[in-house]
């Protein structure tokens, strides 16, 4: 089985479901709240070890109730948590917002996720040990960038999600294999609002990249090859909070089994579009059966 460590956040969702999101100074009425486990780290953890990858997780929660829960819903779906240290003070939240079209706004609170700046012992065997190295940005950026290079250092795949989008140090992306944002974080890395031209420069800082296109599907575009488009399934979406970690996820692992790009990319679209048929970020999240019977090829 692919290994795939992840070295990212932890975060309890707060979800309201609305008609609508709340413009600045607005109030609306929501019709349902929920408490789910998430963080772009976790879920991509548990979006691989559910597409079937032996996933291991290093990160922090806090000492409390939502730390609890949060480091028993990864156990539940099989991502070994040694390596997810617990901390005094609060676990890492999201105040997020879905509206009925299946469309959502988020506020991170990093809390313990903030403590995450650095590798602790052990971390560099566990990450040396794996196929490939999942990263995100809701953890400090100096262990984004230590654990990029540590893999880097021991010949791991890096597969980086520059997510919340902010610059990014020409070191971390000079330990990058392949860059993964949708096309709005493509977009605000270059200044590009074309996917393809925003690709293509994207390509000056790192060797490969897949650029999410939500309903479009996603485009990937090397330095060695023209670019290629799979399309997504169509399907009507209930609510897209992580659908794009359930795509990395799945990605890192069609990957990792030596999957052909397109294959990968296709059975990663397939993985996504269930996703967003369901409420809920980690626990949207497909197992391996149902994206094989999804998958068309």
């Amino acid at each position: 089985m692919t290994h795939i460590a992840v070295l990212g956040s932890t975060n309890m969702d707060l979800v309201a479901y609305a008609e609508k999101a709340p413009r600045l100074g607005e109030t609306v009425t929501g019709r349902e709240f929920r408490t789910i486990p998430g963080g772009k780290g976790a879920n991509q953890a548990i979006a691989a070890a559910r597409a079937g990858a032996t996933v291991s997780m290093i990160g922090a929660v806090g000492h409390d109730n939502f730390g609890t829960r949060l480091r028993s819903t990864l156990e539940h779906s099989g991502v070994t948590t040694d390596h997810l240290r617990t901390v005094e003070g609060p676990s890492g939240t999201a105040h997020i917002v879905v509206d009925d079209e299946g469309g959502n706004a988020i506020v991170v609170v990093p809390g313990a996720n903030g403590t995450v700046d650095h590798l602790v012992p052990g971390d560099e065997g566990l990450i040396a040990s794996a196929d490939a190295l999942l990263l995100q940005l809701e953890i400090p950026l100096a262990a984004v960038l230590a654990g990029a290079q540590t893999a880097r250092g021991h010949g791991v795949r890096t597969i980086l999600t520059p997510a919340p989008v902010q610059p990014l140090p020409p070191e971390l992306l000079a330990a990058t294999d392949l860059l993964v944002p949708n096309e709005h974080e493509a977009a605000t890395l270059t200044g590009l609002a074309d996917p393809f031209a925003a690709g293509a420069a994207l390509l000056d800082r790192v060797p490969r990249v897949v650029i999410t296109l939500g309903a479009a599907g996603s485009l990937y575009l090397t330095r060695d090859a023209e670019p290629l488009v799979v399309p997504a399934p169509q399907v009507s979406a209930v609510d897209s909070t992580g659908a794009g970690d359930t795509f990395v996820g799945a990605l890192a692992v069609a990957l990792g089994e030596e999957r052909p790009i397109r294959e990968a990319m296709a059975w990663a679209a397939a993985a996504a579009a269930l996703s967003v048929q369901r409420e809920g970020a980690s626990a949207s999240m497909p197992y391996r059966s149902e994206i094989e019977a999804r998958y068309t090829s």
